[in-house]
């Protein structure tokens, strides 16, 4: 009985597993504008975060913001006083948003 009943508790465990992992997937797959980028802010978004040690998060982040905004500054780095709006973004917890 006690096997039996470790068992159903494995089987448990596994189908919940699999479906928080099948809505985490679908939650990724929402992401807004970081997934549906216009050309536009593509083509500066991938010169932005050229040389990003974690290129999808800025790339994420990057969309984000352009789409807010319609504006990423040159480079890949800095120069973030041509587009304010993409500057002044902050997150919660009061830091810069954009890369």
């Amino acid at each position: 009985m006690k096997v039996a009943a470790g068992a159903f508790l494995f089987l448990c465990l596994l189908l919940s597993s699999s479906l928080v992992k099948t809505s985490a997937a679908a939650e990724l797959n929402d992401k807004g504008p970081a997934t549906d980028l216009s050309p536009f802010c593509k083509g500066k978004c991938e010169v932005r975060c050229s040389s990003a040690g974690r290129k999808e998060r800025c790339m994420e982040y990057c969309g984000i913001c352009c789409s807010k905004c319609n504006c990423v500054p040159s480079g890949t780095v800095g120069n973030k006083d041509e587009c304010p709006c993409y500057r002044d973004l902050k997150n919660s917890k009061g830091k810069p948003k954009c890369p």
